[in-house]
């Protein structure tokens, strides 16, 4: 069969009615993250099955948009211009969760959360206060690191074990408090501990007098959790099992809301 032209290709309508093109770019970008955010054209073709001419194009519009850049070594690297909507889009996130955390704290009477894994580290990017007056050591925009956080525990549960070593031995486990878990074995434990419960927690480690119970959001664009943080006098084992359902099914509902933002 003759070859398609590139302008054909390019305009052709996907099988979902969107330009094929445009899908075509936006699955090499996602393949790019989830191989660390470098590769190179024989990698995504072996991947995606597309052919070189086709990815060369492709990465060739890309590259000089900003999206991705082309390292020394001729392999291409996800680019600058992806931080800005990054950024944004972490926000809107944060936006469309406020809901769901406000009726979080309707229903346990505690402050509610929600942080995305960036790179390495934590980052909160919504919160809800309870109407309590204890302040929490969260507050969006703060970063922590991943060890010593209910979130960062239930964001990490299903890591292969290699990666979250790795992970730990680029931070480091300092330790916030006495509590706080400081060994990659111990980590490993308490992710397994989270993979079998279905709920993580901080009991004191990263802030002596606080717990914080917290799940991750199923099948969310990018890894997310939810949590209530309180008073270790209110959060206790006792309260945990009446509150993990509630955190649980908020989590389902926001991840189906999550699902539907951008209808077709």
């Amino acid at each position: 069969m003759p070859t398609s032209s590139a302008s054909t290709t390019d305009s052709a309508k996907s099988a979902s009615g969107g330009v094929q093109s445009l899908e075509r770019a936006f699955d090499l970008l996602e393949r790019m993250a989830d191989a660390g955010g470098e590769v190179g054209l024989s990698e995504l073709s072996a991947s995606s099955g597309l052919p070189l001419p086709t990815i060369h194009r492709l990465m060739r519009t890309l590259v000089a948009c900003g999206y991705v850049r082309q390292q020394p070594n001729r392999r291409y690297a996800l680019g600058p211009r992806l931080i800005r909507l990054g950024e944004s889009a972490s926000r809107l996130l944060g936006t469309w969760a406020r809901p769901y955390l406000a009726r979080l704290v309707e229903e346990t009477g505690e402050t509610a959360n929600m942080a995305l894994l960036d790179g390495d580290e934590i980052v909160y990017v919504a919160q809800v206060p309870s109407k309590h007056s204890m302040r929490m050591f969260t507050e969006v925009g703060r970063r922590v690191l991943p060890h010593s956080t209910g979130v960062g525990k239930a964001l990490l549960a299903h890591t292969p074990a290699g990666e979250v070593r790795a992970l730990l031995s680029r931070t480091g486990m300092p330790a916030a408090t006495e509590k706080t878990i400081t060994t990659a074995d111990g980590f490993l434990a308490a992710l397994e501990d989270v993979r079998r419960l279905g709920y993580a927690v901080d009991d004191n480690e990263q802030e002596i007098g606080v717990r914080c119970v917290a799940v991750s959001v199923p099948d969310s664009p990018t890894a997310a959790a939810i949590s209530i943080s309180g008073p270790a006098g209110r959060v206790t084992e006792e309260t945990t099992e009446r509150i993990v359902p509630v955190l649980q099914q908020i989590a389902q509902e926001l991840s189906e809301a999550l699902a539907t933002q951008n209808p077709a």
